[in-house]
């Protein structure tokens, strides 16, 4: 599994690689490391959110509702920061993932405890995040006029030559990485993935472990919604509606399993990368929107045959090492 992880993230490099000397044919300043540093920093919310997304899909789960829990929750903290502008950021961050994280644990009771499958429930809640958006703005928006400076400026600051941003971003892949690789809640996570009847002899709780990546997932779709508000100056009920797509693209992209149990933090950044290329780059240099949505539905279902082949030449070495036992 790992060596399957180690080859895509190879194949995304050399891919991102190729996008980029492609690009920078037609705009040379493309290639800049100062633009490259930009590029990143756009796609640093779409990264976050990937590995957020990444922790559901490996238990055989999906989190439809990602993108709707990031725009109920920065409503609220933009609503928080208009009306009490004195509370500290930091305050407001953690008020942000706490309620990312709880609308996520309220999807994950529901897998674990009813038993409803994943996709059921989060596109039900899908809507209803949504909707409690426009309920809870009062079918308003909060823009610049209403929020602190402290709120709109901190992550435009820079860090040793990097935007703040980008540091959330930077964090983030450590954490995940040192989350899923280091601790027996990322090895459960992979576990339930790769074999949920094995996993629940291993003394695993099965349901548990899809709760805790759906709080993770909320937790991430919460700082992000703060990150977005502030970042894009306003909150309303239509923020990052379809985002979802993307999000779970970015996942496919980067080798990430639907069946479950196969994907990395690399492979997730990677992938979400791609597809923030080829959505900064590819207007620059005068490509059609259509064919934008063409190359990045031939890059998601290029992923999709690769992973297929993947998991059933797994499959087979098992079988033939099995016969041969």
């Amino acid at each position: 599994m790992s060596a399957l992880a180690k080859n895509r993230e190879l194949w995304l490099v050399a891919a991102i690689a190729l996008l980029v000397a492609v690009i920078t044919l037609r705009f040379p300043a493309f290639a800049r490391p100062q633009n490259l540093a930009a590029v990143f920093n756009d796609t640093s919310i779409l990264m976050i959110l990937a590995l957020g997304q990444m922790a559901v899909i490996l238990t055989r789960s999906i989190d439809l509702s990602m993108a709707s829990n990031l725009a109920l929750t920065g409503m609220i903290v933009a609503l928080t920061n208009a009306n009490f502008p004195g509370i500290p950021i930091p305050l407001i961050i953690l008020e942000a993932m706490a309620i990312g994280a709880a609308l996520g644990a309220f999807n994950g009771m529901l897998v674990w405890k009813l038993g409803i499958p994943a996709i059921v429930v989060t596109l039900g809640t899908l809507t209803i995040f949504r909707g409690a958006t426009f309920v809870v703005a009062g079918g308003t928006w909060v823009n610049a006029d209403r929020m602190s400076p402290a709120f709109i400026a901190l992550q435009r600051g820079e860090f040793l030559g990097l935007p703040v941003l980008s540091w959330f971003a930077i964090v983030a892949i450590i954490a995940f990485y040192l989350v899923m690789t280091r601790t027996p809640v990322g090895r459960s996570i992979y576990a339930v993935g790769v074999n949920p009847s094995a996993a629940v002899y291993a003394g695993i709780d099965v349901g548990r472990a899809k709760f805790i990546a759906f709080c993770i997932s909320g937790m991430v779709a919460g700082l992000c919604g703060y990150l977005w508000v502030s970042r894009y100056v306003i909150a309303a009920t239509e923020v990052a509606n379809g985002y979802e797509l993307n999000i779970i693209a970015a996942c496919v992209i980067g080798g990430v399993s639907i069946a479950g149990g196969i994907g990395s933090v690399g492979g997730a950044v990677l992938g979400a990368l791609f597809l923030g290329i080829i959505s900064t780059a590819l207007p620059v240099i005068n490509i059609s929107p259509f064919w934008q949505m063409a190359i990045s539905g031939t890059a998601i279902l290029a992923a999709v045959i690769l992973n297929a082949r993947s998991e059933r030449k797994q499959g087979r070495i098992i079988l033939k090492k099995a016969e041969a036992a």
